[in-house]
């Protein structure tokens, strides 16, 4: 396995082995065909194999795959993630969500001149060491405390905080808001399972940074153009100081990308003396299909269809569940959703890490068997696509009503 989660360790089993995927479906190296609701964590907002994704690839892989030079496609895609995200007055390209963030936080230290950042509990920004510490994703499935190879050096220079806690923000800006470099935060987490930032969290987040000449990074790798063409800062009407991208904006491709403040962005090389690099940033065929899914979205925004086919998964959830007698918490928001096998609320790590996650081992194989590939691990969130919402939900509904 070339990513933790995907070796079923929390759910048992041997791993689904992709060999096809069809709109709404994928298919199994057996032949077996699912209603996907993993979409690859995300970046199959428009289904698998949508035609004009398909026709981009494929033009551009007849002039060619990398070049070694800049390309009119990469600035064409700045352009249009700058036009729809607020706060992106520039942006870089990269080629994953970890050198998003990373590439970020080295920038945030380098204008602030200061040293600490600060994260929350459950949000994973990447794997790079300093992030690791309390980290959702893989490590929360595999209950990993951080990684074995991260020198204490390293996270000593983060300070991790319980999410959606107004107060511990509160209080450690009041004790260390001298050394604040960045506070990085998922607005709505996806990586604990679907947890929402509260608005009054976020808010708190912008103007302790303020106040403290700290800088606020928005991490919408997962929420980009996933909930909203302006992300989780439209939705919240709150704009980051930086923000970092990934997943949709490249449509199944590696793409990733960090931007903001103009002022900030022109620190980095060659303008500035911020080092970042990477000979595959800006690649012309995740910058092809980067663009291509992007304007699909914005010629017609499927959001409503999205968020009304997704409420109607959690309704079926939450039937089901009541129906078995199974105590059952669905968090979402647009179009993400994860059911917790929790009878409380799940507002941070916290709680999410209460759930029975034995529990929800035992949904996904009972889903599985009925022909539905959800994530495999109760700490991911689900992800619903224009071509489910556009037909096979119906069934992916009664699929959850016969579930035992």
């Amino acid at each position: 396995m070339n990513s933790p989660v995907r070796a079923f360790t929390a759910v048992g089993g041997e791993p689904i082995f992709a060999a096809a995927g069809e709109g709404a479906y994928l298919v199994d190296a057996d032949g077996n065909r699912y209603l996907d609701l993993v979409g690859s964590y995300g970046p199959l907002i428009l289904g698998h194999a949508h035609p004009a994704l398909v026709e981009a690839i494929r033009a551009q892989a007849g002039r060619g795959t990398s070049y070694g030079a800049p390309t009119e496609s990469e600035t064409e895609l700045a352009e249009l993630l700058v036009a729809q995200v607020p706060g992106l007055e520039m942006v870089r390209l990269v080629n994953s969500g970890t050198e998003a963030t990373m590439s970020a936080i080295r920038l945030a230290r380098a204008a602030t001149g200061r040293d600490l950042v600060v994260k929350f509990e459950g949000c994973y920004h990447g794997h790079a060491d300093h992030l690791l510490a309390q980290a959702g994703s893989g490590v929360a499935t595999l209950g990993i405390p951080g990684s074995p190879g991260v020198p204490a050096a390293f996270t000593a220079l983060t300070a991790v905080l319980p999410y959606n806690s107004v107060e511990a923000i509160t209080e450690l800006f009041a004790r260390r808001g001298g050394e604040v470099a960045a506070v990085i935060v998922e607005p709505v987490a996806g990586n604990m399972g679907v947890v929402a930032g509260d608005p009054g969290f976020i808010r708190a987040l912008r103007q302790l940074t303020a106040e403290h000449g700290a800088l606020l990074i928005f991490d919408e790798v997962i929420t980009g153009f996933r909930i909203g063409l302006g992300g989780a800062a439209a939705r919240y009407g709150i704009t980051a100081d930086l923000t970092c991208l990934g997943k949709i904006i490249g449509g199944g491709l590696p793409m990733a990308a960090y931007g903001g403040r103009a002022h900030l962005l022109r620190q980095v090389a060659p303008e500035g003396q911020v080092y970042q690099a990477g000979t595959l940033s800006g690649n012309p065929l995740a910058t092809a299909a980067g663009l291509a899914t992007l304007r699909v979205l914005i010629a017609d925004p499927p959001y409503d269809r999205l968020e009304a086919a997704a409420a109607r998964v959690e309704e079926a959830i939450r039937s089901s569940a009541a129906g078995g007698g199974q105590a059952v918490t669905v968090n979402r928001v647009g179009s993400m959703l994860t059911p917790f096998f929790n009878p409380a609320e799940v507002t941070n790590y916290e709680r999410a890490r209460a759930s029975d996650t034995e529990a929800y081992a035992r949904f996904f194989n009972r889903l599985r068997a009925a022909g539905v590939y959800a994530p495999p691990s109760q700490f991911e969130a689900w992800f619903v696509s224009v071509p489910l919402a556009d037909g096979p939900v119906d069934r992916l509904c009664e699929l959850l009503g016969e579930l035992p």
